[in-house]
């Protein structure tokens, strides 16, 4: 297997240091194009195996077969399978192409068939987010900045790094493993980052996540529900 020089520096100790006696931080990577050569794909992938070095457990997310938002009910089994992994995830990597300027829909369906709230629950909330993006031509943020704002629209902990690879064809070798470069340094970066954040919050996100509109929203539907029982 290649092996990048760039692991050599890698500061693994700190983060064992840090997760000793906690399980291993639970990372979700949905990637978001179907293309048999996808780049965004072989993204996802990278960031696995560096996520896994640095002692994470990953589900990566196909999203083959996953229908449009309101073509198909919540049972169908893509949508039971994608909820069900963010739901078990407490950080996730969000991985998009740039198509036309922006991510591509099937990165926003994938978003969109996660719930923002079911009930009083906020599937989402606190959780923390690495995003990323890959562009045939030269370097672009948009995917990335328009993934920032779904982030914090789903209330995750968006970390402040982040990775566009430009040119992404020439990046990668021909079997889907990147290329030593800057953009594969800023990889790295971005997944040491996440697993830091992710460990340093995993105790603390409900603290850091308690708003008063919504324990204010809590209590009142509370006092219904009390008023309805007394009727």
């Amino acid at each position: 297997m290649r092996k990048s020089r760039a692991l050599d520096f890698i500061n693994s100790s700190k983060i064992v240091s840090h997760r000793r006696h906690s399980a291993k931080p639970r990372i979700l990577i949905p990637y978001s194009s179907l293309q048999t050569i996808s780049y965004s794909r072989f993204l996802a992938h990278e960031a696995a195996r560096l996520l896994e070095h640095f002692g994470c457990e990953i589900r990566i997310f196909n999203p083959e077969g996953l229908p449009l938002p309101d073509a198909a009910p919540v049972t169908h089994p893509k949508v039971q399978e994608l909820r069900g992994l963010s739901e078990w995830s407490e950080g996730q990597v969000w991985v998009s192409p740039e198509r036309h300027g922006a991510m591509t829909g099937i990165m926003k369906s994938q978003i969109d068939w996660i719930p923002l709230s079911v009930g009083s629950v906020r599937p989402t909330q606190g959780k923390t987010l690495a995003v990323m993006q890959v562009s045939g031509g030269s370097q672009s943020f948009n995917a990335i900045n328009q993934l920032r704002v779904l982030g914090r629209w789903m209330r995750m902990i968006t970390i402040p790094n982040q990775s566009s690879v430009a040119k992404a064809f020439q990046a990668f070798h021909a079997d889907g493993r990147m290329k030593p470069s800057s953009y594969y340094d800023r990889v790295v970066d971005v997944c040491e980052e996440l697993v830091n954040f992710t460990i340093l919050t995993r105790n603390a996100s409900d603290y850091l996540t308690d708003r008063y509109s919504e324990r204010k929203e809590e209590a009142e539907k509370l006092e219904q529900r009390v008023s309805l029982k007394s009727i």
